[in-house]
């Protein structure tokens, strides 16, 4: 018996009774958030794409999508790092207002790939998300090695990636995005048995635990939307 088990153990009927009950609401708190947030991402970045006038000042100017991406950057390190002193409703605003950067960033592959092939894939990773949250959700196996080493192995990409912009390999693209994709399904896998183990210690559905159910919604949408870009860029055919 380890230590929560223990804490859980501790607790009056009453307490557990409330613990029990405030795991299915944090559950479908989580991926309601996160289906929220792809559909926000997800209407933006058609918006962006056929608005001429967004679309010139998105891709028409560098100092805007160079200030996106690093505004993208410091959103996520806002919310996760300051999330006790956030309120519910200013971590959700910041969250929304994630979705809408993302999807105009994303706009781009519009202008890349034909709309049915978009669809396509976005089906693909839908079924390839489900599939692996659902494994990390009910296995019985303790996950965490996976998610150290797909978390390794994610800044290496990241180091790779920076590394690329400056050198250009093109040869090994492919190659990437298959070992990106590997990741990123162990990292779904992992995510979904953390926030599970997360909200069974949840000791009621209030704004901190909520806080916490918003964190991981966070996560796996990182997790959906790194897995579309890189099967897009495997499955995807260019308009070329």
């Amino acid at each position: 018996m380890d230590y929560e088990e223990i804490k859980y153990g501790a607790m009056s009927r009453e307490q557990q009774l409330e613990s029990s009950l405030a795991f299915p609401i944090l559950m479908r708190k989580v991926y309601l958030w996160m289906t929220f947030a792809l559909v926000i991402t997800g209407f933006t970045a058609y918006y962006v794409a056929t608005n001429p006038a967004l679309t010139g000042l998105v891709f028409g100017n560098s100092a805007v999508m160079w200030g996106l991406l690093i505004a993208e950057v410091l959103l996520v390190v806002a919310i996760s790092g300051a999330i006790n002193k956030l309120s519910l409703v200013t971590a959700a605003l910041l969250f929304v207002l994630y979705s809408v950067m993302i999807g105009a960033t994303l706009s781009a592959i519009f202008f890349v790939y034909e709309l049915g092939t978009i669809a396509q894939v976005f089906f693909i990773t839908a079924a390839t998300f489900g599939a692996m949250a659902a494994y990390g959700y009910f296995t019985k196996k303790d996950l965490t090695s996976i998610g150290r080493l797909a978390f390794m192995a994610l800044l290496g990409i990241i180091i790779a990636s920076i590394v690329n912009i400056f050198v250009g390999i093109t040869a090994q693209n492919l190659i990437f995005s298959y070992f990106v994709v590997l990741i990123f399904v162990g990292l779904t896998a992992y995510d979904s048995q953390k926030i599970k183990e997360m909200m069974l210690r949840a000791p009621d559905a209030g704004e901190k635990m909520q806080k916490l159910a918003l964190l991981g919604a966070l996560s796996l949408y990182l997790d959906f939307i790194n897995l579309f870009i890189y099967l897009l860029r495997i499955f995807g055919s260019s308009r070329d």
